[in-house]
């Protein structure tokens, strides 16, 4: 059977017996069912007398009761960082043996910064402990009086656990936007976003394709931290593509009258964002010298507007989005190393829709209803009308180029033009025909203009079968770092059969069927 031991502070008025003559650590030893075995005194130098003259008291009382004088001098003991630094000094020192023994801290005695110590290093488990607390017998009764024993190990309460994990599914569905989503692998991420939301106030990364919801996951995550009182400011929206030369620096970090020939002052986003968070969305259009300015703020909470002699200062959560593969990017020079590793801490990546195809329903079934909202009246599709739009919109055929940006214009368009609130069959197919066309010829466009740039006039010599690769080896050049890279990527598959492994000449040889060079493309 397990001994019980305490840990408690000497009282240096309670225990001289001033209070009904009622000593609350020699009584602790009286109860016949609260046998202690062995009870940790501390006391400082200065009532070392009043301590033994205790001991000698418990060991009246209860013989079987090994009291050892722990002796720890305070300056000051209502001082809280003193306290806890000592405390936390002594339960690391100590050598709990919880298997043979069950610890508990009486929190009767010592000042009220003890007592809250004492919480402290129970709840996180640095003294796996309970709590006692002893009372004083009442008027005229001559017993040792009373006590009460509080386990902190809040997992062992079902209500407590039950209210905690109801908290928990509420954040999880702020971060969802109430979409009740079915994919695994996206609750997973968002579970993970949750706790390092609540918990850290480093910057958070989100990257992932456009229409994937990086600014509306930013907005949540907002109100997530305001909700946790993480953040008391605003949330500052800055969408970096639209940043150009001098204007970036204005407008992200203010400038001082008289800088770029202005009569007045400006404050920036930074300083909007101070006590907020600041969203920079696409950061990797930032310039260079932007993303310097920007990594010292973070990290210092401070920067120099244009046109100052004198820093000002800001502290704001940083989240930051972008469309592209940051690492790459590092790789080519254009985005800082320096900045990359600091961001790179916490990084999600949002799934695009076609790698969600069981999350299609809800959302179909969130953007109905916001689109009711919207437009007013109520909508629902025929029977064969929402089997068709279902069956396309998770074949993984389908591509999504604009991820939920289309599937929400897609509703929108389809409610607008539907009469009665009713949409039938023909009203899908149409919808299907006007997706499918716009994908194409955003494609079609896309790889048109890359081989315009690349090719000029001579773009006519290329078959149209032709097109979409050579666009597609263009684009892989231009991320790679050498010819080599490029072609260990490109001829990935392949290359294994093969017993010479020269994939820098097969790319060579692939662009000179075109008259292009690695120089001609990458430029």
């Amino acid at each position: 059977m397990k001994k019980n031991v305490v840990i408690g502070f000497l009282g240096t008025q309670l225990d001289m017996g001033r209070k009904r003559k009622w000593r609350p650590s020699i009584q602790l030893c009286q109860h016949a069912d609260f046998p202690v075995a062995r009870f940790e005194l501390i006391h400082d130098m200065r009532y070392r007398r009043l301590a033994h003259d205790v001991k000698q008291g418990i060991t009246a009382i209860s013989p079987e009761t090994e009291v050892l004088l722990q002796e720890i001098n305070f300056q000051d003991p209502w001082d809280f960082e003193e306290m806890y630094g000592a405390l936390f000094d002594f339960a690391r020192d100590y050598g709990f043996d919880d298997e043979r023994e069950n610890y508990h801290v009486h929190l009767t005695t010592g000042t009220h910064v003890a007592q809250i110590c004492w919480f402290l290093l129970t709840e996180s488990r640095h003294i796996p402990a309970k709590l006692i607390q002893t009372s004083p017998p009442r008027e005229g009764d001559d017993t040792a009086g009373s006590f009460q024993v509080v386990d902190l190990d809040l997992s062992k309460y079902n209500a407590l656990q039950k209210r905690f994990d109801l908290v928990h599914q509420e954040y999880n569905t702020l971060l969802k936007g109430g979409i009740e989503t079915r994919s695994s692998d996206f609750n997973a991420l968002i579970e993970r976003m949750e706790l390092v939301a609540t918990t850290s106030d480093a910057p958070l990364l989100l990257l992932g394709p456009t229409g994937t919801g990086k600014s509306e996951l930013a907005s949540r995550l907002y109100e997530l931290k305001l909700q946790r009182r993480r953040v008391k400011g605003r949330l500052v929206h800055v969408n970096c593509s639209t940043l150009k030369g001098e204007r970036a620096m204005s407008t992200l970090f203010g400038h001082r009258r008289g800088a770029m020939g202005t009569q007045s002052e400006r404050g920036g986003l930074l300083q909007e964002a101070n006590g907020g968070i600041l969203f920079l969305d696409e950061i990797d259009e930032l310039g260079l010298d932007e993303q310097a300015i920007i990594l010292h703020a973070v990290e210092s909470g401070k920067y120099f507007p244009l046109g100052s002699d004198y820093e000002v200062t800001s502290r704001f959560h940083l989240i930051a989005g972008a469309s592209r593969d940051l690492a790459q990017l590092v790789a080519q020079g254009k985005f800082r190393p320096d900045l990359f590793a600091r961001l790179n801490l916490w990084t999600f990546h949002l799934p695009s829709l076609r790698q969600r195809p069981e999350d299609i329903q809800p959302n179909l079934d969130f953007e109905l209803a916001r689109v009711e909202k919207l437009l007013g009246m109520r909508f629902s599709f025929n029977a064969d009308a929402a089997k068709r739009y279902s069956q396309f919109a998770t074949n993984p055929a389908t591509h999504w180029a604009g991820n939920f940006r289309d599937l929400s214009a897609s509703m929108q368009r389809m409610c607008t033009l539907a009469p009665r609130g009713r949409i039938t069959l023909a009203m899908v197919e149409r919808e299907i025909e006007t997706l499918s066309q716009q994908w194409e010829n955003t494609a079609e466009n896309a790889d048109t203009k890359l081989l315009a740039d690349v090719m000029g006039g001579s773009i006519s010599d290329v078959d149209e079968f032709d097109r979409v690769q050579l666009a597609h080896v263009i684009r892989a050049c231009r991320e790679s770092e050498s010819l080599s890279a490029a072609g260990r990527r490109l001829f990935g598959a392949s290359r294994v059969q093969k017993k010479s492994k020269n994939d820098a000449d097969r790319l060579k040889k692939y662009l000179n069927k075109f008259d292009l060079s690695w120089t001609s493309v990458t430029e």
